[in-house]
């Protein structure tokens, strides 16, 4: 159980860092009010924010816990041991940018669905 727990848990990082390397849209970046060109670990909860305020018109709901969980292990440890604050901070950025990019293609999928919806 603990191998195949160790697994998951790699896979959805590899997963969460090829994601995270796609671009960011310069809307979600506004919208978050992000003033950079870049997405860095402390926007994490503005993209979060963001994300709350977007209509879900497909249902699917998620609210990205696992990844708020794993965002607050990884800060926490960055905090706790200094060693490990450098490699914090990446991972810190890595949540953020994945986070980013998934608003981003919620808000694509939203405004393709108000597209084709029909006018009453």
């Amino acid at each position: 159980m603990v191998s195949l727990g160790l697994f998951g848990l790699l896979y959805w990082r590899k997963r969460m860092r090829s994601v995270s390397a796609l671009p960011v849209s310069d809307r979600v970046r506004a919208a978050a009010g992000i003033a950079t060109t870049t997405v860095g670990a402390l926007d994490f909860g503005a993209i979060l924010r963001t994300h709350e305020l977007l209509p879900d018109l497909r249902g699917s709901g998620d609210s990205f816990r696992a990844l708020r969980a794993y965002f607050a292990v990884v800060q926490m440890l960055g905090r706790l041991i200094p060693s490990m604050a450098k490699w914090s901070e990446v991972e810190m950025t890595s949540c953020s940018r994945y986070v980013a990019v998934l608003v981003d293609m919620h808000l694509e999928r939203n405004l393709a669905s108000a597209v084709q919806m029909p006018v009453k």
